[in-house]
């Protein structure tokens, strides 16, 4: 007696696997659809408005002029001597904020990261300069330290002098003396709890096993910091530099409520000069190509800052 052979399996039409695997991968993706319009909507469409702008050259006084003049605005901004100057205002003044920020953010988060008692107090009262509001924090370094009749540091210069007999220390204006510290200073005051935070974690990410092997074999704490805790932080102080990099770059509180760009255009940054060329000479086309001369830098900046937090979770992932 034969047994049943069993059918013949047929094998699935060229393409249905796919075609199965891609509906499915769109039924996920479905909901996310609303968002993903809006936010084009919010993020893309004015900034093709202000491309298309960006090619006109068009002053508000004067309406009935505007005209197509293709990437003029563009040759005004790399050419004129303004925007020169406030191009290389912004790499000084980021730049400057970004290193003391990240020096003074990895000495606070090796600090935080040993034990003491009131160590949570101290790390939330380290982190409060960060939550203050840009245009509150300028205001305070402003009237309540810079100010040359009333402010903090002139009060503590006084008290110092008449420690040693003398009636009066010297009053000095320190936003008109010093325009380009006291913006440096006021932002470096804000931003080092967000590089503190952010060299803190990578410290506490660090493997115990390998800092034990390197007490247990008699290394320093100075040679355990430079060849072990500093080789592991710099991916983490990469990703500090790139993102402070990204939001100092488009700072413009500190610098319009400090100092207004002077004296002498000396703390003029490419925004505060957009404002400028927007809002005092009401030059649509030459403010909106600037623009986005800004803006493709910090996508450049961003992609960066991206792939370095990409490797970071895969680092992570791997472990």
């Amino acid at each position: 007696m034969t047994a049943l052979s069993a059918p013949p399996k047929t094998a699935p039409p060229p393409g249905f696997r796919h075609t199965s695997t891609g509906a499915r991968k769109w039924k996920r993706r479905f909901p996310l659809l609303p968002a993903l319009v809006f936010t084009i909507a919010v993020t893309q469409l004015p900034f093709v408005a202000t491309l298309v702008i960006s090619t006109f050259q068009w002053n508000i006084l004067k309406p009935g002029e505007r005209h197509f003049v293709g990437l003029s605005n563009f040759a005004f901004v790399f050419t004129d001597e303004r925007l020169r100057t406030a191009v290389l205002n912004t790499i000084v003044l980021t730049s400057s904020v970004v290193f003391v920020s990240v020096v003074l953010g990895l000495g606070l988060a090796m600090l935080l990261d040993r034990r003491f008692v009131g160590r949570g107090l101290a790390r939330t009262m380290l982190i409060a300069p960060f939550l203050v509001m840009p245009v509150a924090a300028a205001l305070l370094w402003k009237h309540a330290i810079y100010n040359p009749d009333y402010g903090l540091l002139n009060g503590t210069l006084n008290a110092v002098y008449r420690l040693f007999g003398a009636d009066n220390g010297p009053t000095i204006d320190w936003v008109s003396s010093y325009p380009m510290p006291a913006v440096v200073v006021s932002l470096v005051w804000q931003w080092t709890p967000f590089m503190m935070l952010i060299l803190l974690a990578g410290l506490q990410a660090q493997p115990g096993d390998v800092l034990e092997a390197a007490r247990v074999d008699g290394a320093s704490a100075m040679a355990t910091f430079r060849h072990i805790t500093l080789p592991h932080l710099r991916q983490y102080i990469e990703l500090g530099c790139l993102l402070g990099t990204i939001y100092v770059v488009q700072t413009f509180d500190a610098v319009y409520t400090i100092t207004q760009g002077g004296p002498g255009s000396r703390t003029t940054n490419l925004p505060y000069e957009i404002y400028l060329t927007m809002f005092r000479k009401y030059e649509y086309g030459e403010a909106a190509a600037a623009g986005v001369v800004v803006v493709l830098g910090s996508i450049v900046i961003a992609t960066f800052a991206l792939r370095t937090i990409a490797s970071l979770f895969r680092e992570e992932v791997s472990r």
